[in-house]
């Protein structure tokens, strides 16, 4: 199994940088393959060290202009480095069988409601979740319930989004995962 963290490549507070090793070493450890991002800084080196440092495998998927900033990991089992951002996020989301996002910034979000709104549309029927270090997503997950009570997400398909708050509970949601069956309504329920 391969498993996509998408996380920061700043470090946030000390706290998620523990949990970011603590995530790559747990997903090694549990014989799972790491795809990420494959920058060397932030939240993203932390993961991607926590799982080398227990012989896990650990794939990156970097853009050229971001190795130019020399930025990209250099003792990852594999680096594939791609022309840019979109070639990046597509290439993770089909080396990946599930996504798992940690604490991080914009670029972090944007990853993520990008392959949950890839599986809202059918394009894939893999897992995704949030991994709820401290909270971090609560404001966020207060937003998302919001966009269902006015209307703008159906109740299935926030069920997509799976959160916990510990990452062996979340790769357990994975394994129960059954995606919704998808039809195109306006109005209708979800069928």
């Amino acid at each position: 199994m391969r498993v996509c963290v998408f996380c920061g490549s700043s470090s946030g507070r000390e706290r998620h940088l523990e949990v970011a090793r603590e995530v790559g070493r747990t997903l090694a450890r549990r014989g799972i393959d790491v795809v990420y991002g494959g920058a060397a800084v932030g939240m993203m080196g932390a993961m991607a060290d926590g799982a080398l440092e227990v012989g896990g495998t650990v794939i990156g998927v970097i853009p050229q202009s971001l190795v130019d900033w020399e930025v990209a990991h250099r003792g990852l089992t594999e680096l594939h480095v791609v022309a840019d951002m979109h070639e990046r996020k597509a290439l993770m989301a089909r080396l990946a069988d599930a996504f798992v996002t940690l604490p991080g910034g914009a670029g972090t979000l944007e990853e993520m409601f990008e392959v949950w709104t890839w599986a809202q549309l059918g394009l894939h029927v893999k897992p995704l979740g949030l991994l709820d270090v401290d909270g971090y997503f609560g404001h966020l997950l207060k937003m998302v319930d919001h966009m269902v009570e006015e209307g703008f997400l159906k109740p299935a398909y926030r069920d997509m989004l799976l959160v916990a708050d510990e990452l062996d509970r979340l790769l357990d949601d994975f394994r129960d995962y059954q995606p919704p069956a998808y039809k195109w309504t306006e109005d209708g329920p979800l069928r």
